[in-house]
């Protein structure tokens, strides 16, 4: 498993329904977004990307899309080991929406993701095998109960592995769910016939600049935020 994202989303009702008819997004709403998401911040547009590519974006660069109902950023800075420290500004630009912040790398099987609703956060998580559970808020949804039960182990293999899984699941198997269950597409598994696909929803590109006219990647205006 390969799967890495760095994703915020600001959603009003289903995202899926909305990614499934995807077109173009609006360049004007989509600057907008950027400049609410980094304040302080000078966007230059560049070349865009489908989704299914822009999910962890290469250093310095950000992709992200602003359609009817659903808003959303793709950037590494978009990554916290505790999801529920998402600085404020981060929540207030939803304006009541629902927010989503998804995040994993499979070098370390990291996964992150929790969801706040009218700014209020029901559920975080946060973990890792060498680390274990940094953050686990709120109830479980749904698509999470499987795992917990113990019902997606990682199957142990003693010409590989030197001890069992330090987890009763895999942290990158549970976040192509999560995936699925909030924004209705999978990174790697195989896809259902009602499944987005990610390579069919344009993103818009864009590279940042603080006031240095350094790219912003040096130069983050936003606390707290962890690349990785």
């Amino acid at each position: 498993m390969g799967a890495k994202t760095a994703l915020l989303a600001y959603a009003d009702g289903d995202v899926a329904s909305v990614l499934q008819a995807a077109s173009e997004p609006t360049a004007e709403d989509t600057a907008a977004l950027i400049a609410r998401v980094f304040p302080g911040c000078r966007a230059e547009p560049t070349e865009g990307e489908v989704l299914g590519e822009a999910t962890y974006p290469p250093d310095g660069l950000t992709y992200a899309a602003s359609f009817p109902g659903v808003d959303l950023v793709c950037d590494r800075h978009l990554m916290f080991d505790r999801p529920s420290e998402l600085p404020t500004h981060l929540l207030e630009a939803a304006a009541g929406r629902r927010v989503i912040l998804h995040a994993m790398h499979s070098v370390s099987d990291w996964l992150a993701f929790a969801v706040w609703e009218s700014g209020r956060l029901v559920r975080s998580l946060s973990l890792t095998p060498d680390g274990g559970i940094a953050e686990n808020i709120g109830d479980p949804f749904p698509f999470e109960t499987p795992y917990w039960a113990g019902d997606r182990p990682v199957e142990f293999d003693p010409e590989w592995d030197e001890e069992p899984y330090a987890l009763p699941f895999h942290p990158l198997e549970l976040g192509d769910e999560a995936l699925r269950a909030f924004f209705g597409f999978l990174l790697e598994g195989r896809p259902l016939p009602e499944d987005v696909d990610p390579d069919e929803v344009p993103m818009l590109g864009f590279r940042l600049f603080a006031d240095s006219n350094e790219p912003s990647s040096r130069h983050r205006p936003v606390d707290g935020i962890r690349p990785r």
